[in-house]
């Protein structure tokens, strides 16, 4: 990848003249089934920009209530674009038709206008659960119906391909915008991208240089996510397999409960109990010891496998988990 990046034939991005670019645009719209797509600097740009693009202030968004756009993106909806959400609260992600159902505002001068439904597949804090392609069909069929636009934040629609076979453009199909990104599973350093209708990525770019996204010579970042691209989407399967090599690891660790969902690609969600202590202690004595896993709630940890990860690395994290679990209590 390095090397891929060193080799780049570049120009500049903010004039539209870089080839590398052009390259990676084109085959994110090709492999989407979409008309265009913009390169930008991070998953939350893109779905910020597309929020944009769909939204004006006033308006209403509606997202699952643990999606990655709610919680984990500073309200930049809120913040810059002006735009209220209404989040539902879903199981480990998922969401059912009859929630959504009758959440549209009426034409009032007394309501927002509702006018956009966000999914994320997968779903991160819902621990990379992979959204049914069934409920995909139907909630995305209700927000046509309901004169919605749709957007997809798909940072992990890779995953969601590889773990499901369906391709990234079955799923893209529904969606008026989708967002990927390269610096997920795929391991590039940098970038995502938002695709969709040829108008409104002329928009988007707009909106991508008014929130600083105009880079120049960007061809040296697009080729590592051409490279990510051409070398890293198949091999998701080895992470989806480590993953449930390291559930099946700590359900016979004490003070470990795995969550009651399919571990379905690379994200895992366990919690501690109480006994022991802190999810945030536990990190850090896992950190000490050379395992590096995010506390995401008091009790509640998520561990993600990726490229640099092997069966070999997930063996000896298990190794170092049932220590710390059984020496480092109330430490």
């Amino acid at each position: 990848m390095r090397a891929a990046m060193a080799a780049a034939e570049v120009g500049d991005d903010v004039l539209g003249d870089d080839p590398t670019v052009h390259r990676l645009e084109e085959r994110v719209a090709e492999i989407l089934g979409k008309e265009a797509a913009v390169f930008v600097p991070s998953g939350t740009m893109s779905n910020l920009i597309a929020v944009r693009v769909h939204c004006r202030p006033g308006d209403e968004m509606i997202c699952e209530a643990d999606a990655h756009i709610y919680n984990y993106e500073q309200g930049g909806y809120a913040q810059i674009c002006g735009v209220a959400v209404r989040p539902v609260q879903g199981e480990w992600g998922l969401i059912r038709l009859d929630q959504v159902e009758g959440l549209v505002r009426p034409n009032n001068a007394h309501f927002v206008r509702t006018r956009l439904l966000t999914l994320e597949n997968t779903h991160n804090r819902g621990g990379g659960r992979v959204q049914p392609y069934p409920l995909v069909e139907s909630l995305t069929a209700w927000a046509r119906q309901s004169n919605l636009r749709t957007h997809l934040d798909g940072a992990r629609l890779w995953n969601a391909y590889v773990a499901t076979g369906i391709s990234p453009a079955t799923w893209a199909q529904h969606f008026d915008t989708v967002n990927v990104c390269f610096s997920k599973g795929l391991g590039a350093p940098v970038g995502s991208a938002l695709a969709g209708p040829r108008d409104l990525i002329a928009e988007a770019r707009r909106h991508r240089k008014v929130l600083g996204g105009g880079m120049r010579q960007a061809g040296i970042l697009a080729a590592a996510a051409l490279y990510a691209l051409d070398h890293h989407i198949e091999r998701l399967a080895e992470d989806h397999h480590n993953a449930k090599r390291l559930a099946e690891g700590l359900a016979h660790i004490p003070f470990v409960t795995v969550m009651p969902i399919p571990v379905e690609t690379n994200i895992l969600l366990f919690d501690i109990d109480r006994a022991w202590g802190s999810a945030a202690a536990f990190s850090a004595v896992l950190k000490e010891h050379g395992v590096l896993i995010n506390a995401t709630a008091p009790q509640r940890l998520r561990a993600v496998t990726h490229l640099d990860v092997t069966a070999a690395d997930v063996d000896k994290a298990l190794a170092v988990l049932d220590h710390v679990a059984r020496e480092h209590r109330g430490k």
